[in-house]
């Protein structure tokens, strides 16, 4: 159970769009000093029957005082775009190499069996990531991860700052920088793009990219942060110069369509793919502003997420019509090759995917994080070198219609068991062990007033970033032991 102060956090949260609704300014600074004052409240020992009843007392006056809440829903007209008629469909796994057209399309190519893969999933133990695999005597980095239980290690003493720029319009996405602690960038449906940075204290907003004449559905960072690319319901992805918030180009969309997803090719950053509302996958050269030379491919539905393996040789795409598609990525020529095909649940929008080498040193076999509208977070095994899927389990979650996403904890690999984080439509951020078989959920973060879209680590886990279909975006801090 939350500690009783986030829970009343959360009652005051949800209905602060009622105060002093054309001062936004002042709801910002009330939630946040309301989260200090429960704070340092909660340091004083009072009952946990008192405190239980002044939680339940908050909710009846604050009822009395604004009426029923409302159900959130300022990104409704977004998250239903996303949102296809379900039909329930056992998890299948489908060859293209089995496909005759798929043959005739792109060619011959080698035919890797699953049983050849065994061999490679044990040498992944090594070599998947051309790195070494994190031991107990790996003093340095369990050090990094603060050697204390998962439980200890996320728990977070309340709100570092409230970001409210992007008021009234959702932020579907936030960033932290790469390898960086402090520099933060979030995306919203107002077309807009925020640059913050968070200490030196108090944090600011450095700079807003405008140029997207509707919303922004996604953006990434390059790996040296010099670069941002960012993709538009307006048919445009656009590059962006970090350091002065120039746009350095404007590329419209090869098929005319709404841009929903982007990522960069992890190994050249050159090389930029993006996912359209009309099925497709494209392999976008930002240098020239066109599209690389058999770098695209056609899907079952409107392509919500995008992520690569680390070596950035494989890429898996999932659309609204709940499948993923794994592709190898020819590193020389940009060429994508199609190789598998996975149905989470037909019909149920695949809205997030990340990819991870190893978890754990308990678990060190490639996976893959999934969001999808069925009110579960799936955890998937990587089990050959195309990216063939294996479901390994689920955590209850709700979402059902928006648009959330999860990440896997960036320390997760340094210490006993292994953590992922995920935004919900029940307005909490949920903390999961994935190596822990009974009771997995580690921790659970309210103060949220609508559905948590996103979000984001820093470099070393001090900091934790979510954005919610309000507009607000919430930095909470980890509490230091």
């Amino acid at each position: 159970m939350a500690a009783v102060w986030q829970q009343v956090l959360a009652v005051d949260a949800r209905y602060n769009a009622y105060r002093t609704p054309t001062f936004p300014q002042f709801r910002t600074q009330y939630i946040r000093r309301r989260s200090q004052l429960l704070r340092e409240n909660a340091k004083a020992g009072h009952p946990p029957a008192l405190r239980r009843q002044y939680l339940r007392l908050r909710g009846q006056l604050l009822g009395q005082r604004y009426g029923p809440l409302s159900e959130p829903g300022s990104a409704r007209a977004y998250s239903n775009s996303i949102v296809r008629s379900s039909r329930t469909t056992l998890d299948r796994m489908e060859d293209f190499e089995d496909d005759p057209r798929a043959l005739g399309a792109r060619g011959h190519r080698r035919s890797v069996s699953r049983g050849s893969y065994q061999l490679q999933a044990q040498m992944n133990r090594a070599v998947y990531e051309d790195s070494v695999v994190p031991t107990s005597a790996a003093e340095a980095s369990r050090a990094m991860a603060g050697d204390t239980s998962l439980s200890e290690n996320y728990a977070f003493a309340g709100m570092y700052h409230v970001f409210d720029q992007h008021v009234d319009e959702a932020v579907p996405r936030v960033r932290f920088a790469n390898d960086d602690r402090h520099r933060l960038a979030c995306c919203s449906l107002d077309g807009s793009i925020s640059l913050c940075q968070l200490v030196p204290a108090p944090p600011t907003v450095l700079r807003v990219l405008r140029g997207h004449t509707r919303g922004v559905s996604d953006f990434a960072w390059s790996l040296s942060n010099d670069i941002l690319v960012s993709t538009s319901l307006d048919a445009t992805m656009r590059i962006w110069a970090s350091e002065d918030g120039r746009c350095i180009r404007e590329i419209p969309d090869p098929d005319g369509a709404e841009l929903l997803c982007c990522t960069f090719q992890p190994v050249n950053n050159n090389l930029t793919v993006v996912g359209n509302a009309k099925h497709n996958v494209h392999v976008m050269n930002i240098s020239t502003g066109k599209k690389v030379k058999g770098g695209s491919s056609k899907l079952t539905g409107r392509v919500l997420a995008l992520s690569f393996d680390a070596p950035g040789r494989l890429l898996w795409a999932g659309d609204d019509r709940g499948s993923v598609f794994s592709f190898l990525f020819d590193m020389a020529t940009g060429k994508l090759t199609k190789a598998k095909r996975l149905v989470v649940h037909e019909g149920s929008p695949v809205t997030s995917i990340s990819a991870r080498s190893w978890v754990s040193r308990e678990a060190r076999d490639p996976s893959l994080l999934i969001n999808a509208c069925l009110n579960k977070l799936l955890l998937y095994r990587v089990v050959d070198n195309e990216g063939t899927l294996q479901l390994k389990r689920s955590f209850p979650i709700e979402q059902s219609s928006h648009p959330v996403r999860s990440i896997f904890c960036p320390l997760m690999s340094f210490r006993q068991g292994a953590c992922v984080v995920t935004g919900s439509e029940d307005m909490c951020v949920h903390f999961f062990d994935v190596e822990r078989a009974a009771k997995a959920a580690v921790n659970k973060l309210q103060g949220h007033s609508a559905p948590v879209l996103d979000v984001s680590f820093n470099c070393d886990e001090s900091l934790l970033a979510s954005s919610d279909a309000s507009g607000m975006v919430i930095v909470w801090r980890r509490e230091q032991k």
